[in-house]
């Protein structure tokens, strides 16, 4: 059976689990699909404040089922072109999601699961989680934006010893380049990153959402576009109800009140 995506919320939080322990939830069109659906829950919920995505069994995502690589590679092309397209547009999901979205991982994230993790806001990791863009081990090369991100995220020469030879990083190394926002104990990452949300969701929903944007923007644009477009962003949260309260809570000494 094909991995699903479990839905769950904890007060604020959307968690999101890819289950199928007995692959280390290998990624699915079915998991791709549900995915998709539930940002768009939580996108259209003003109750839901962030979204958490960890993986089931001890395990992040192992990436693609090699099982399902062998059978799409028999068939024609255009089946695994779906599968791609569909992994892509999830990725695209994470994101474009105007909510915080953290990944909580345990054990492995190798391979598209590697690619998952990097396309979260923030990643939070146990101790003794191992990050690895496992394709090359197979002769293939990296899907879901894994060599996009790691050639923004790392230096060139490691971001290609990523690509080229197929090594696990740790935890504490991704941490030591900016890419693993904290490090847990084994055991403990969804707990650290329901924590962490639950800090995010006493923040204006509205500002997460326009930083996040500026973020993502900023790689693409030149300096004096991205002021322009943080000249934009700061009239609108100054002007919008969240800003006013903002502000009026910090002349009172008191912790604001966001919406």
């Amino acid at each position: 059976m094909p991995s699903e995506m479990r839905s769950e919320r904890l007060g604020s939080t959307l968690v999101l689990t890819m289950s199928d322990p007995a692959t280390r939830n290998t990624l699915s069109e079915q998991l791709f699909a549900a995915g998709i659906e539930a940002l768009d829950v939580a996108e259209s919920n003003a109750e839901l404040r962030c979204v958490v995505l960890q993986g089931d069994g001890g395990h992040f995502c192992a990436g693609g089922n090699i099982g399902g690589l062998r059978e799409r590679r028999a068939a024609d092309p255009s089946v695994q072109m779906q599968m791609l397209e569909r992994f892509h547009e999830f990725i695209e999901a994470l994101r474009a999601c105007p909510k915080p979205v953290i990944a909580a991982v345990e054990g492995a994230a190798a391979g598209g699961g590697f690619s998952l993790a990097l396309a979260c806001d923030l990643l939070v990791a146990a101790e003794d989680a191992r990050f690895m863009m496992s394709h090359a081990r197979l002769g293939l090369t990296p899907d879901g934006g894994g060599s996009w991100h790691l050639a923004r995220l790392l230096p060139r020469p490691l971001a290609l010893q990523a690509v080229w030879l197929a090594e696990p990083f740790s935890a504490r190394q991704l941490e030591a380049h900016g890419l693993v926002a904290q490090v847990t104990e084994s055991g403990r990452a969804l707990a650290a990153a329901c924590a962490l949300a639950d800090r995010l969701a006493a923040m204006a929903p509205n500002a997460l959402a326009a930083g996040k944007d500026l973020v993502n923007q900023a790689r693409h644009v030149t300096l004096s576009k991205h002021l322009t477009l943080e000249r934009d962003q700061m009239l609108q949260t100054l002007f919008h109800p969240n800003g006013g309260e903002g502000l009026q809570a910090f002349a009172e000494k008191r912790v604001p009140r966001f919406r």
